[in-house]
């Protein structure tokens, strides 16, 4: 009888050890908890919007010219808010309007031409022009330099940068002989840079700024 009871009670222990053990298999039984976002449901309502263009340059009195790329912006009007090359004849072309005199103007001057001519199609437009690529306004470098040619004037653009941009002299070049040639109003002008002077900074007023179609030549 005693052994009997000592067998069941054994058996009891064993069957409650069993059960402890098996409560972590439960616990890891490979159903897998449903992955955690750290979006909400407005994260897919963001509105990406376009960055605004960069000019090309901030002066207000800069003459837009053929090849030049304007950035034309009609507030509330993406149909009409684009980018448009001004062709050789100094036009453009825009919806409802076709084609507008751009050459000659400044940014100011072309927007305001626009927003008259839109009044006619739009409740008080408003018009932003920008200038993103300047490709009207040329110098030129020739001579003994290592990249003889046309280059884009960028604002303030002196001597001394032009040729930098030219790769510089070949073996041959009388750097103390350079001249820029400018026609301003059918007259012709020949101004005198002697680099080595400039570099030395004994003659800084040679290193002028350049006007569009002005060339530099390095004999």
């Amino acid at each position: 009888m005693n052994r009997a009871i000592l067998f069941f009670a054994a058996a009891i222990m064993l069957a409650s050890a069993g059960s402890i053990h098996a409560a972590p298999q439960d616990k890891n039984s490979g159903k897998q908890d449903p992955p955690v976002t750290s979006m909400g449901s407005g994260a897919s309502s963001v509105k990406q919007t376009k960055p605004s263009p960069m000019p090309a340059t901030t002066d207000p009195s800069y003459l837009i010219g053929p090849e030049d790329v304007l950035d034309v912006s009609v507030w509330k009007e993406p149909d009409m808010t684009r980018s448009v090359p001004v062709r050789p004849d100094g036009k453009i072309s825009l919806p409802l309007i076709n084609d507008v005199q751009a050459a000659g103007l400044t940014p100011q001057q072309l927007a305001s031409s626009l927003t008259d001519k839109l009044r006619k199609f739009l409740t008080d437009p408003q018009v932003t022009v920008i200038v993103t690529t300047i490709n009207s306004q040329r110098v030129y470098v020739v001579g003994e330099v290592l990249r003889a040619g046309g280059f884009t004037l960028t604002p303030g653009m002196t001597v001394l940068q032009v040729l930098a941009n030219a790769g510089g002299f070949t073996t041959f070049a009388n750097v103390k002989k350079i001249h820029v040639m400018r026609v301003t109003n059918g007259k012709h002008t020949d101004l005198p840079f002697n680099y080595r002077e400039v570099i030395k900074g004994d003659n800084p007023d040679q290193n002028i700024k350049l006007e569009a179609g002005d060339t530099v030549v390095v004999p």
